[in-house]
């Protein structure tokens, strides 16, 4: 489906570009003003009162309280989610210039009226977000009156509104007010044994320490119920079950001294068969795979949805409940923008086929409408045998929505991370919990956010600001900022410049989108303080590709697909300048990122659902199935291969990772105490016996995988 470019079509352009205009009074409030008041609470056949633990951060994430349970604070979180996307500065500037100064919300409560014309109190303010207006959604039917009234909170508190300089703090992060070590052994602490009295088996039962730092180790129940943490510090401290699901929350506190025994676990069913009602407290529990797994729609349907959703948990997508009006709006937005901003126009998301973005409207209304209804939910089964063998640490970060996208060590065993919508990017010490975080100067004009992070051998901190379009020096010994632009043909705010690679030479690599279906893979010196081109490698069957990534030797660039879909994998001999460009057919497996393994193949995340791995020596491509639901339940944003050859990968829309031996083709599948794994990169400790597995995830935290074996 292409993008429309008539006059009709510029219209709607136009109208889709205000969805953010409800508190503006960008229309008149029409026949929407009926909606629910309320929304429709998720419906069952029993289990009405589920339990709910305020541990779980999925709960968290889902009622909007990553700061706080109500107030102007709650209300700030609600504003980033809902009202962020069309009312940030960047947004207006681009599509409406000085022209609309009542889009920005600021100063809302200190003008006399609406653009409606009616007079700016909490009673219009509140009609005006429940009911919405031409340009923008009825949030009526998917916030509460509490939800509205905590965002109105914000809007005339004077704080509003955010726009990624000075990202909320995170009072789940307490590693600097509450010093306590962290643990690095993977065995000999605290142990005790889970049953359940209706029989069934425990394995697989998450049993979770949170640390008085905030710092949460989570470990897993064998066969026999029994479980063993690492040895940690003695004291005193939180034991939760994660993700309890199908059983009803437990939490106690708890003192450890070493090998301490722990009193035993005994869990109870929230339901008394295999259905679970679908109340919030358990569909917050399900990962994207599982609601898309329960939800009615053909193949055809949940793949375009797949397709469609990249950028975002599904979750975000089917917390909601809105009327077909206001879903028309927000698909139009989502797919005829480019990059998680959605600042500029793109190309559409759905094309391919005629009626895609129609046929997902009436999908999303259908299932997601103010009157669709929830059937008892099922899910997937829990981890067994190896799968269960793993210690999994979750840190916290200071700040609460950064949207967190790589993550890369140095050599002195931090973690580094970037922040895709904030200018704040971090330092964790994994040994204390402890980030030091640094503020990325801003460019005028480009919303703040970085992308990659690259740590090279003299600890200098390399970043990508795709949105700036800057490649980014940071030096941590004095914490000097060196910002150098990257020639590219795109507008700023929309993504360019993003994935890039380091060779062991220090020369950073990426490719650029050339006229119509050409592109180059350049190689850039950096070391002048510019982003000088000093060679460029033609592309003749591909614009560009997602990743850049350098083996281990310096002698070989590999890219995958395009970002968006294709089923190709590029190959450049640096040595020759010789390019192979591969594809995998007919089946779109849309590799994505990844990296090299110690044999010089390129392997690749496949969004199609497939590990990709381009054979150097064969001269082929290959793809590897995993043993988990198919695309399009679930996915692959990256893959990166480990020192012994093995290849990790977060499953998107998943409960966890994957870990392919290739040579045996051997899957193991690890489950992580969140349901999801929202991984953009990994970096592996190779340094470690079994390696350790980092990655951050976007929702917000940390995330150390520890193998026992």
């Amino acid at each position: 489906m292409q993008r429309r470019r008539d006059g009709h079509g510029r219209l709607a352009f136009l109208v889709t570009l205000a969805i953010g205009m409800a508190l503006s009074g960008g229309g008149p409030v029409g026949r929407w003003a009926e909606a629910q008041t309320t929304p429709q609470q998720p419906q069952g056949t029993s289990g009405q009162n589920t339990p709910t633990d305020d541990l779980q951060r999925s709960i968290r994430i889902d009622n909007y309280q990553l700061v706080t349970k109500n107030g102007a604070a709650r209300g700030e979180t609600l504003y980033f989610y809902k009202c962020w996307m069309c009312h940030n500065q960047y947004t207006i500037e681009a599509q409406f210039g000085d022209k609309s100064p009542f889009l920005h919300l600021k100063d809302l409560y200190q003008r006399s009226k609406l653009v409606s014309g009616q007079p700016v109190n909490d009673d219009t303010v509140t009609n005006q977000i429940r009911n919405g207006s031409g340009g923008m959604p009825s949030f009526g039917t998917n916030l509460s009156d509490a939800d509205i009234a905590d965002l109105v909170s914000y809007l005339k508190s004077g704080k509003c509104c955010l726009e990624g300089e000075n990202s909320p703090g995170n009072p789940w992060y307490r590693a600097e007010a509450q010093k306590w070590p962290v643990q690095t052994a993977i065995s000999g602490g605290a142990r005790g044994v889970v049953r359940i009295p209706s029989g069934e088996s425990p394995e697989g039962i998450m049993v979770q320490l949170i640390a008085p730092n905030g710092v949460r180790t989570t470990v897993y129940a064998g066969g026999d119920g029994s479980y063993e943490f690492p040895q940690m510090q003695a004291g005193s401290y939180t034991l939760r079950i994660a993700k309890p699901l199908e059983y009803k929350p437990l939490q106690r506190e708890v003192r450890i001294d070493g090998p301490t025994r722990l009193a035993e676990i005994v869990l109870e069913r929230v339901a008394r068969s295999e259905e679970l009602p679908p109340t919030p407290a358990v569909l917050s529990q399900l990962s994207g795979s599982e609601m898309l797994w329960n939800l009615p729609g053909s193949a055809y349907e949940k793949q375009m949805f797949n397709r469609g959703c990249s950028c975002h948990s599904y979750s975000q997508v089917f917390r909601n409940r809105f009327d077909e009006r206001s879903w028309r709006l927000i698909v139009n937005r989502m797919t005829h923008f480019s990059g998680a901003p959605i600042i500029n126009p793109g190309e559409a998301r759905l094309a391919g086929r005629e009626g895609n973005e129609e046929a997902l409207i009436q999908w999303l209304v259908r299932i997601r409408g103010p009157q669709s209804k929830d059937f008892p939910v099922w899910i997937f089964p829990r981890p067994r045998g190896a799968s269960t063998r793993i210690v999994v640490t979750e840190y916290e970060l200071p700040r609460v929505l950064l949207s967190p996208h790589d993550v890369h060590g140095d050599s002195q065993g931090n973690i580094w991370y970037t922040s895709h919508k904030s200018q704040h990017i971090g330092k964790l010490d994994p040994r204390t919990g402890i980030v030091t975080e640094y503020a990325v100067p801003l460019i005028p004009g480009a919303m703040p956010g970085t992308h990659r992070v690259w740590v090279d051998k003299n600890d200098i901190v390399w970043l990508s600001e795709n949105w700036a379009h800057r490649l980014t020096r940071l030096d941590p010994r004095t914490g000097q900022f060196i910002q150098m632009r990257v020639e590219t043909g795109r507008p700023i705010n929309s993504p360019a410049f993003s994935n890039f690679a380091m060779a062991p030479d220090g020369s950073v690599w990426h490719t650029e989108r050339g006229p119509g279906r050409t592109g180059s893979v350049m190689k850039i010196d950096p070391s002048s303080g510019t982003a000088k081109i000093v060679q460029q490698y033609p592309l003749t069957k591909v614009p560009n590709t997602y990743d850049n990534t350098i083996s281990l030797d310096g002698n070989f660039w590999a890219g995958g697909s395009p970002g968006g879909l294709g089923n190709s994998i590029e190959l450049l001999d640096i040595r020759t300048g010789k390019v192979l460009e591969l594809d995998t057919g007919a089946h779109l497996s849309i590799p994505a990122r990844g990296g090299f393994d110690p044999s010089g193949n390129p392997w690749f995340g496949g969004r199609g659902g497939t590990l990709v791995k381009l054979d150097v020596k064969e001269g082929r491509i290959r793809e590897y199935v995993p043993p988990i639901p198919p695309s399009p339940l679930a996915r692959f944003y990256e893959a990166m291969p480990d020192k012994n050859g093995e290849v990790w990968a977060g499953v998107n829309f998943g409960r966890g990772f994957v870990r392919l031996n290739p040579k045996t083709e051997h899957w193991t599948e690890y489950v992580l105490p969140e349901p999801f794994a929202y991984n953009r990169r990994t970096w592996i400790d190779n340094s470690t016996n079994p390696v350790t597995v980092w990655y951050v995830d976007y929702n917000g935290y940390i995330v150390r995988i520890q193998p026992r074996e």
